[in-house]
């Protein structure tokens, strides 16, 4: 069982279900449904590759003595997760996402938290880990530091990156393995060579309906087609499964092409839930050439 440390956010959402997202006027919508479920980039991450069988412990930042701070680490923990609490100055992480029936999401946050006190990384974590995943958040950036310094491998996830934002550089520049999605580059494929040459192993890009990319350090860009998903019921969360898909395969030595279709079969298999990670979800039917069921 590979051990991996997860650093970033998890958060107590309100998921809306609209016909269509609000347009700038006053007038009145009715929700198709609606719940309260976890939420959070880094949360999401941990649940599929919980799920995909890997042994997780995640570093996030909230605040326990909140109703959201409970539910999040009880959530988590309760997916047999070790989850590592950052303590919060103002509260735990909550967000109201609208979605729409094409998949489009319009994300309120309520509280953005604030961490109380310096982030210290416990003993032991790093050195335990096989992989460290690090997620866009300020409160994850000791913990990639510590990764560095300790020469484990980096996975990051730059999400809708613009290729330019301040914000993303650190990561950017740490990561052995770049994960990031075409939406707001002009040219992905020159983006992902670009990495490589920059010094990285591996550079990943989804293309939504068209698939997803990628290309390793010695390597030519390889493409799949995306893994048709049926009805999609809430799009929260796809990404991060399709990473936690592909970083299990790799972990079990698939191939690159192997590891972005297992990957892709991952993430439809999210949209198709609710929640963040599919109840279905195994290895068995990451590597399955059936359709999802």
């Amino acid at each position: 069982m590979h051990r991996i440390l997860v650093a970033g956010p998890a958060s107590w959402n309100v998921i809306i279900r609209v016909a269509e997202l609000p347009a700038p006027r006053p007038h009145t919508l009715f929700a198709e449904w609606h719940h309260d479920t976890l939420g959070g980039t880094s949360a999401g991450k941990a649940l599929n590759l919980a799920r995909l069988g890997a042994h997780v412990t995640l570093i996030t930042l909230a605040d326990t003595g909140d109703d959201a701070g409970s539910r999040i680490t009880a959530e988590l923990r309760g997916h047999g997760i070790d989850v590592v609490v950052v303590p919060s100055a103002n509260g735990s992480e909550r967000h109201v996402n609208l979605m729409d029936d094409r998949g489009q999401r319009l994300s309120i946050y309520l509280t953005l938290p604030r961490a109380a006190q310096p982030v210290e990384v416990p003993p032991g974590l790093i050195d335990a880990a096989d992989v460290v995943v690090a997620d866009l958040a300020d409160h994850s950036r000791p913990v990639l530091r510590a990764a560095r310094r300790a020469g484990k491998p980096i996975w990051c996830d730059l999400h809708d990156y613009d290729g330019t934002s301040e914000f993303h550089r650190e990561f950017r520049d740490a990561a052995d393995h770049l994960f990031l999605s075409g939406e707001r580059l002009a040219d992905p494929e020159a983006f992902l060579q670009a990495r490589i040459a920059a010094g990285s192993r591996l550079a990943v890009c989804t293309l939504g309906a068209q698939g997803a990319i990628a290309c390793e350090r010695g390597g030519p860009v390889v493409r799949v087609p995306a893994t048709p998903a049926g009805e999609v019921v809430d799009t929260n969360g796809a990404g991060d499964a399709f990473f936690a898909g592909f970083l299990a395969a790799h972990l079990g030595g698939a191939a690159l092409t192997e590891c972005l279709r297992q990957a892709s079969r991952a993430g439809a298999a999210a949209v198709r839930t609710r929640d963040l990670t599919a109840a279905t979800l195994s290895p068995a039917l990451l590597r399955a050439d059936t359709p999802l069921a």
